[in-house]
C-alpha cells in the first residue's frame, strides 16, 4: 500500500513517539519501589510523547484540529479535519512494566476516520490503514479472522475498575459470553485489541467507557481488514459514547446479541 502524505506523516510521528517511550519504559522497572515515583515518571513520559506527536503533526498541518488525551482540544482553521491522538494507550501496563501498550493516531475528515496508525514499539508492530486502501501490519495485508463458530472464537474486552458504574453490565456480558466461546482476554490497551481483531488474532472485541483517542485508529483498522464495528447501543455515535462492538462479519450478529443483552 502506497500511503498518502498524511499517513506517512502519522507513521513518522508514531515512530518518533515510540522511540521516546521505549527509552522511558526501560526506566520504569527501576522506579517500581516507589509507586508515586513511577506514576509521576510515566505521566511525564506520556506528556512528552504527545508533544512529539503534536509538534510533528501540527508542524506539518497547522490548519488541522487536534484532540489528544494529554492536552486541550484545538479547533483548526480547516474545520473538516482533525487529528485524534493517544500517545500512550495502555498506561497502566506501561506503569507496571508490561510490554503491551501503543501509540494511536487517527485522522478524521468531515466526521469520518480516513487514516489510522497503531504502533506497538515493544513488539515493533506497526498497524496502518487508510479508508478504501485496506490495512497492513509491517507491510503484511491484514484480514479479520474467518472463524464462524462462537465456541472456537477468542474475544477481548476491557473491564471497568475502581468501582466504575459500568462494572455490573460488563460482568453480565462476560458471564453470558464465556460459556459460548474459547476465551476472553483483558489486555488493557483498546487500540491494540482493535488492531488484533483486524489481524485475526481475536474474533471480536467490545468495551464501554472509552474515549475517542482510544479507538479512532483501531476502528478504521478493523473496517479496512473486512470487519464490522458498531456502537454497543444501535444508533449511537461510537466516538462520542466510547461503547463499541467489533468482530468479523461471520460471528458479529451472534456476538453482538450476547453483549448487547441487558
Amino acid at each position: 500500500m502506497q500511503g498518502s502524505a498524511n499517513l506517512n506523516l502519522m507513521i513518522k510521528a508514531a515512530r518518533a513517539a515510540g522511540r521516546s517511550l521505549v527509552k522511558d519504559f526501560r526506566e520504569v522497572e527501576n522506579l517500581q519501589v516507589s509507586m508515586k515515583g513511577a506514576g509521576d515518571f510515566v505521566s511525564k513520559a506520556d506528556i512528552a510523547a504527545e508533544k512529539i506527536i503534536k509538534d510533528e503533526l501540527l508542524g506539518a498541518r497547522p490548519n488541522y484540529g487536534w484532540v489528544g488525551e494529554e492536552s486541550s482540544a484545538m479547533e483548526g482553521t480547516d474545520p473538516t479535519r482533525r487529528w485524534i491522538v493517544d500517545p500512550l494507550d495502555g498506561t497502566t501496563n506501561f506503569l507496571h512494566g508490561l510490554p503491551h501498550w501503543a501509540v494511536s493516531i487517527a485522522l478524521e475528515h468531515k466526521g469520518e476516520i480516513v487514516a489510522g496508525v497503531v504502533f506497538d514499539p515493544a513488539k515493533d508492530e506497526l498497524f496502518v490503514a487508510e479508508k478504501g486502501q485496506g490495512a497492513l501490519m509491517n507491510q503484511t495485508r491484514l484480514r479479520v479472522s474467518g472463524r464462524n463458530r462462537l465456541i472456537e472464537s477468542l474475544f477481548a474486552t476491557g473491564l471497568p475498575f475502581g468501582n466504575k458504574p459500568d462494572l455490573p453490565g460488563a460482568l453480565r456480558a462476560l458471564g453470558r459470553l464465556l460459556p459460548t466461546c474459547s476465551g476472553v482476554r483483558r489486555n488493557g490497551a483498546a487500540a491494540l485489541d482493535l488492531a488484533y481483531v483486524a489481524a485475526g488474532r481475536f474474533e471480536g472485541y467490545w468495551e464501554r467507557g472509552l474515549n475517542s483517542w482510544d479507538i479512532a485508529a483501531g476502528i478504521l483498522l478493523v473496517r479496512e481488514a473486512g470487519g464490522l464495528v458498531e456502537p454497543l447501543r444501535p444508533g449511537d455515535n461510537v466516538l462520542e459514547t466510547g461503547k463499541l462492538i467489533a468482530a468479523n462479519e461471520k460471528i458479529f450478529d451472534q456476538f453482538a446479541g450476547i453483549v448487547r443483552a441487558p
